[in-house]
């Protein structure tokens, strides 16, 4: 017995020991023999790795070697003899390896040995040794820091997934071959994997108590604690093992078992306290105390560690039970409760033995791998075919069954007439997935939403086109203006004349707008004419629109419920059988995974066809409960026919059916409705940005209009003020001055003064956001033209007489629009930027509906 360095002391078992064994001449004659002394000398290497493996196995653990090292010496030995067993027969038979003897000493009485020729006491012995390196590495941990805890805990798990797999694959076969050890039993197995256990779920406890967890959490995980120890001492009192271990493990076992049982009750109790049930944790502290008192009187031999953490439990525990006391006389007064009135302390397992079969799976070594007999190969793969030919058979015949349920249930409309009756109506699958479409974009209640975008962005694109003919007018009414005050001298065009192209197309946006308002009325209208109809799709859930299933208006013979009973019961029996099928398939494909007859193949000396004819009875009782199950099959659902007809005939049946497929047509009617409407009011909204963006494009445009007029009309009006000031030469050569009349003053203040209000804003500059528009449908383009500047310059170039400075490029536009001068408005005849989008043609964009699309360009 060996003990932690932690408080809590623990366990960890010695590995088994052995003799010297020579495998390389015993296993090289036998290949010579049977297979060739040409395939003997190719396998020389791996002879060679075998034997080697097999000196490193008898060397006794080294203290200052690595375990892990030896615990990947022990896992390689594992996976060689799992590849020499189906190969080489080891046994006392002539045709075998029959000079190979494997002896093996008993791990807790080491006077005591067995020896066998038969590789299973050899990997039973591997196996108990691999689990015993990993509860030495599991005590070697420093379980004072969280990195050393885990540690220990996966080693002690690893460890019991050691022992498990010695008691399912090997213990048996070692006990059958006759004189294995007490330690190589199934029993001893069974009770190192429960110590083992307990101990990874001891480590737990140790990470809850550092963690400062609630203490019904604690409590818990002890108490999966001392179970573990309860079931470990109860194997290891009971023969064989009660007389083959020391008594100094039974004694830490049953003593551990009853520290973590106190353990429990002593936190459960602090629990208890903070609940203020005192009556009940007064009696758990008893009992906890009791069970330390009696385990206390058998702890002889026992570690001192593992006797001073009881002794403090049972201070503690004795403390807070004279508190209790002291509370519960003084202010509680409540009534202790008998023990055995208690219910049991709950338990939480946290750990289970880890999977070896990752570990010992040989299926990638490379060792002997050419020792595989042609005959063998072909003989496996003979009865392969004949396993998958029973494995597909019945594989078919249970499709075949849940198929034929499929149908039938579905010709009778069932379950859904009984989900009906009951009031879970349900739709078809297409149906749902669209209405849940429908609600998700916001459902028939949001398209006034939608429509008030419409309205609103209608209002906006008219008032920025009033807004821009309001710009020109003004101007236009300056311009005339200007014109009458000055008569012949006012030279520059008219604005009517450099204007008409930008007015047309005002006009053109006028006529679009006046298009699209009644395209909106329409919309509107369709949505007040089909409200009702898709107001359905509103309806949540969406099944409470469906007709229900009633019961008759008048009961014959009030066997109404009864009927509903028995055909609900035949089909929950039906749906048993349904899974029964499923499980059969499942088990079928398990037995063909697990059928590896190689290793009987090989070894075997009768002959193959009987072999053959012995492992595939195997399959026989599944074959029969799958024929049973169809047959049970087709009698239930003649049953639930016959039930099937008379509950129609009762309940209406067919009338419910024709009403629940005329709701089934009207809430398709709605969605398509709907999905007309949303349609329409999506390109209605993607054409009033468009024709948003055109607006204020043009807009742009008359704005850089009229400051260019802005300007020409100041030079304008200074070159008219320098012909009124007179200045003139007279014929002697001699400057004279001609002063302007009073008229002429007046004129020139006056075009100052109309000047100065022709370039204050006439509009105060409004700032327009867009609603957010949905992504197209797929499928769907837009069917509106886009809109642009159009391709024709607003106006043409002034004369030479009012050219204007050279100005930076605006390479927004393109060329200039005046010779000299780069503005705002580029020429028709030079070709546009590529990044520049394409001129817009102005088309109505709201024509008369067509097919139910009221946004359908023409």
């Amino acid at each position: 017995m060996s003990y932690g360095t932690a408080v809590n002391v623990m366990l960890a078992v010695q590995e088994k020991k052995t003799t010297a064994v020579d495998l390389y001449r015993p296993l090289r004659q036998y290949i010579s023999v049977t297979y060739g002394e040409r395939e003997a000398q190719v396998v020389e290497d791996d002879l060679d790795a075998v034997r080697q493996l097999r000196l490193d196995i008898e060397k006794p653990p080294d203290a200052a070697a690595s375990p892990s090292l030896r615990r990947d010496l022990l896992l390689s030995y594992y996976r060689a003899l799992a590849v020499i067993e189906p190969r080489f027969p080891i046994s006392p038979d002539r045709a075998h390896v029959h000079t190979l003897t494997f002896t093996w000493f008993d791990a807790f009485k080491s006077n005591k040995k067995a020896s066998q020729q038969s590789i299973h006491l050899e990997k039973a012995a591997v196996l108990f040794n691999l689990g015993a390196v990993y509860s030495q590495i599991a005590l070697s941990a420093d379980r004072t820091d969280a990195a050393g805890l885990k540690q220990a805990c996966n080693s002690f798990q690893s460890a019991a997934g050691a022992f498990a797999y010695l008691r399912d694959h090997a213990a048996a076969r070692a006990s059958a071959a006759g004189g294995a050890t007490v330690d190589l039993s199934v029993e001893c197995a069974g009770m190192l994997e429960k110590l083992m256990l307990a101990q990874a779920q001891e480590c737990f406890f140790e990470k809850v108590i550092a963690d400062a967890k609630p203490p019904a959490l604690c409590s818990k995980v002890a108490r999966q604690v001392g179970l573990y120890y309860e079931e470990t001492y109860a194997t290891l009192s009971a023969p064989p093992l009660s007389q083959h271990f020391d008594r100094t493990w039974i004694s830490h076992v049953q003593l551990k078992a009853a520290q973590y049982y106190a353990e429990a009750c002593y936190r459960y109790s602090l629990d208890l306290h903070a609940k203020e049930e005192i009556g009940e944790e007064i009696c758990r502290l008893k009992i906890g105390i009791n069970a330390l008192a009696d385990a206390k009187k058998s702890s002889k031999g026992v570690a001192q560690p593992l006797l001073d953490a009881v002794n403090k439990l049972e201070t503690n525990m004795n403390n807070n039970l004279e508190r209790a006391v002291k509370e519960n006389n003084r202010v509680y007064l409540m009534r202790i409760p008998e023990a055995s009135s208690l219910t049991a302390l709950s338990a939480a397992s946290l750990v289970k033995p880890t999977s070896m079969a990752e570990f010992l799976d040989a299926s990638k070594e490379t060792l002997f791998s050419r020792i595989v007999p042609d005959s063998s190969t072909k003989a496996l793969s003979k009865y392969t075919d004949m396993v998958d030919n029973i494995i597909r058979t019945q594989a078919e015949k249970l499709q075949e069954g849940s198929e034929i349920t499929r149908v039938k249930l579905k010709e009778m409309d069932l379950p859904d007439s009984i989900l009906a009756l009951e009031g879970n109506l349900s739709l078809p699958l297409d149906l749902i997935e669209d209405i849940e479409a429908v609600q998700i974009s916001g459902g028939p209640s949001g398209l006034e939403a939608e429509l008030q975008q419409l309205r609103d962005l209608r209002r906006v694109n008219q008032e920025l086109l009033v807004q821009t003919e309001e710009l020109l007018q003004k101007e236009a009414n300056e311009d005339a203006q200007f014109r009458t005050q000055f008569g012949t001298k006012w030279t520059r065009p008219q604005s009517s004349t450099l204007t008409k192209n930008l007015q047309d197309r005002l006009n053109k946006f006028a006529a679009n707008l006046k298009q699209a308002a009644d395209s909106d009325a329409r919309i509107e209208r369709a949505m007040r004419d089909n409200f009702e109809l898709m107001a359905i799709l509103d309806r949540r859930p969406i099944e409470s629109a469906l007709p229900s299933l009633a019961r008759p208006i008048m009961s014959l013979d009030g066997n109404e419920d009864a009927l509903v009973g028995a055909l609900k019961q035949s089909l929950r029996q039906l749906e048993n059988l349904g899974a029964q099928r499923a499980s059969l398939e499942d088990m079928l494909k398990e037995m063909k995974r697990k059928d590896d007859i190689l290793p009987k193949l090989m070894a075997s000396t009768g002959s193959q066809d009987d072999l053959f004819k012995k492992e595939i009875a195997k399959y026989d009782q599944i074959c029969e409960e799958i024929a049973r199950n169809i047959e049970a099959q087709e009698h239930l659902l003649l049953q639930i026919q016959a039930q099937n007809d008379e509950f129609s005939a009762i309940f209406n049946l067919e009338d419910y059916k024709v009403a629940r497929e005329k709701s089934y047509k009207q809430i398709s009617a709605a969605i398509a409705k709907y999905r007309e409407i949303k349609d329409n009011i999506n390109e209605g909204l993607k054409f009033y940005i468009t024709l948003q963006d055109a607006i204020t494009n043009i807009k742009q445009q008359c704005s850089d209009f009229v400051m260019t007029r802005n300007i020409q009309c100041r030079e304008m009006i200074e070159d008219v003020q320098r012909q009124l000031a007179g200045l003139n030469f007279k014929a002697d050569g001699k400057m004279s001055y001609n002063y302007p009349s009073p008229d002429q003053s007046n004129l020139q203040r006056n075009a100052s003064l109309q000047l100065e209000q022709q370039n204050a804003p006439s509009h105060p500059q409004a700032t327009y956001h867009r609603p957010p528009t949905e992504q197209p449908r797929p499928g769907y383009s837009h069917p509106y033209p886009a809109y642009a500047t159009p391709q024709q310059a607003p106006y043409p170039p002034p004369t030479a007489q009012y050219q204007h400075p050279q100005q930076p490029p605006n390479h927004e536009f393109g060329q200039p629009a005046y010779p000299g001068w780069r503005g705002p408005y580029y020429n028709a005849h030079q070709p546009q930027p590529a990044s520049h989008p394409p001129p817009y043609t102005m088309r109505a964009p709201y024509p008369p509906p067509h097919q139910g699309n009221y946004y359908r360009p023409q």
